[in-house]
């Protein structure tokens, strides 16, 4: 049943300071790109976010118009 609990949880959202980012799909496990997606870089536009096509991580440049203290996800984006 461990399978379904983690089918059911949102996205991981990242925070940076930098409007080009990569992702890989890996966790912070040692090893772990063994485990994701092929590395793609990303950028981020006006809207301040972009997913990742493949794991649908979301990166949020800070201080950006996305960025939420509260973790609400950015108007318009669904």
């Amino acid at each position: 049943m461990v399978i379904g609990m983690a089918m059911n949880q949102p996205p991981e959202t990242i925070y940076t300071d930098k409007s080009r980012v990569k992702c890989d799909g890996a966790t912070d496990i040692r090893g772990g790109a063994a485990l994701g997606h092929p590395r793609v870089w990303l950028e981020i536009d006006e809207k301040g976010y972009v997913d990742c096509g493949y794991c649908d991580r979301r990166f949020v440049l800070e201080g950006g118009p996305a960025h939420d203290v509260t973790g609400a996800p950015p108007e318009g984006s669904a």
